[in-house]
């Protein structure tokens, strides 16, 4: 039977400090380095056995996925890396503290940028040192796929043709990919498992260091 492991990176930085972080590759805390470790556990526990890495580029992700292999005494495995795995652009937001915005800007609008479906918030310049076309991992991307700000919608329309490419054939073919990523990243593969509406799916909540199991028959 195939299995699918969806695990969404441990706690980083800027969770702890309630900041928006997006594309900007900031890494673990110490707790989110403990929820790896805690994944890692509840995978050995009950007997998952996965033999596809699949992960962002981003280091919080990479990290997370360092961690489990290590835990689990499977370094050696080939880990596949890809962007449209990232996290959901978050454009200018990206760095602010969730809770200064709220009192520069108001309630209502954190919360439409945050949990509307097709809400885009302000976009990021290309001069902006956080513009992810600066990035080097970034290089052989074109223009048009580099993001200046994404709402949940467009972070999932970018992300379904890798789930297409490489995560269903995968599946079609009986292996077990365990995928690590993001918040948003993952809603979008959930949703398209699950069949949420687009009004439901940003109030799916997904854990950080918590392995989802999807089970093919």
């Amino acid at each position: 039977m195939p299995r699918l492991v969806l695990l969404r990176h441990g706690e980083s930085l800027w969770n702890r400090d309630n900041r928006f972080t997006g594309w900007t590759d900031v890494d673990l805390s110490e707790d989110g380095i403990q929820e790896a470790r805690r994944a890692a556990m509840l995978i050995a526990r009950d007997g998952i056995a996965f033999d596809l890495c699949l992960t962002s580029v981003q280091k919080r992700a990479i990290r997370t996925l360092w961690i489990v292999l290590d835990e689990l005494d499977l370094m050696y495995m080939h880990v596949e890396r890809h962007w449209r795995l990232n996290e959901r652009h978050y454009g200018a937001l990206q760095g602010h503290n969730k809770d200064e915005k709220r009192r520069e800007v108001g309630e209502a609008q954190v919360h439409e940028w945050r949990r509307s479906f097709a809400t885009r918030p302000p976009a990021l310049d290309e001069t902006d040192e956080r513009f992810p076309g600066h990035e080097r991992k970034y290089d052989g991307l074109p223009d048009a796929e580099v993001p200046r700000t994404e709402s949940l919608e467009d972070c999932i329309a970018r992300m379904l043709p890798y789930w297409r490419m490489r995560i269903e054939p995968a599946l079609m073919a009986g292996r077990t990919p365990l995928v690590v990523a993001h918040g948003n990243s993952m809603r979008g593969i959930v949703k398209h498992l699950d069949g949420i509406p687009d009004d439901e799916i940003p109030g799916l909540e997904i854990p950080t260091g918590v392995p989802l199991v999807y089970e093919f028959d």
